[in-house]
Parts: structure tokens; sequence; C-alpha cells
């Protein structure tokens, strides 16, 4: 079942239970699903897909942190009540020992030494650890095994 079809699915249970909030949250993705398959004109793949839902994950994490610093947490709530939603679709993180057991790997894959060989690794480890982890997570565990 691909993710389109399952949070369909859901969406039809969110009907029959009157879950506005949850209703509300997978009609966007169920749009946002769409609007890929339309951009690439044939059924998306499941990395396709999934690229979608993290796409979405990230923006309700920026609107989270914009909307506290603003100092409006009802905002702030209703984004993080759609983000732990969106999540259940997503595959689990990676833990920060298991990224920076990739990191060191590829550190001495590609022999970097220092913070001039930032990029690369960074690259190499993106690629690694494939979306299961954030960037930010991966480029901070970088820093520190670089010797920023």
């Amino acid at each position: 079942m691909s993710y389109l079809e399952q949070i369909q699915a859901d969406m039809k249970q969110a009907m029959l239970n009157k879950e506005s909030d949850k209703l509300r949250t997978l009609r966007m993705l169920v749009s946002k699903l769409r609007e890929k398959k339309i951009e690439l004109m044939k059924d998306p793949e499941e990395k396709d897909e999934l690229a979608v839902l993290k796409k979405a994950a990230k923006e309700r994490q920026d609107s989270i942190s914009t909307y506290t610093q603003a100092g409006r947490d009802d905002l702030a709530d209703a984004e993080q009540e759609e983000l732990k939603l969106i999540r259940t679709y997503l595959p689990p993180e990676m833990s920060d020992k298991a990224v920076e057991a990739i990191v060191k790997q590829v550190i001495a894959e590609t022999g970097a030494l220092s913070m001039a060989d930032m990029g690369p690794v960074m690259g190499v480890s993106m690629k690694a650890v494939a979306g299961q982890a954030d960037g930010k997570r991966v480029q901070v565990i970088v820093k520190k095994l670089l010797g920023a």
C-alpha cells in the first residue's frame, strides 16, 4: 500500500470519527502527494512520496520555531499536532550513535582531516543516512568529529 493509499484510508476513518484537525492535515498531505503525481506525470515511487512527507514535516518544524519565537504558542501547538501526525507515516529516525558511526566511517573513507573537508563528508554522509536523520543533526556530528 502506497503512502497516498494509506493516508486516504486514514482520512476516511477521520471523517467517520469526526476528527476535523486530523482530517485537515490528512487532506493537505493527500493534496501534496497528488501534486507530486501531476509533477512527475506518473505514479510517484515510494521515495518520491517519502520526500513529500519529509518536506511537509520540515515545514511544520520551521513553523513551530517561527511561532514560538513570535510568542504564538497556540499556533505552535497546532503545528506540533500536525507534525506528530505526519511523523506517523515517516520511518523512524536514526539514533545519534548510528549517525556518528556512519560519519566516522565516511571520514575514514574520504581521508578528511579538518573542517575544510566538511563538504565532501556531509555529501557522502547524507546519502548514507538516506533521509533517516535530519541534516542539521548530521552537520553537528560532522563538525564535532572534524574538530570544529
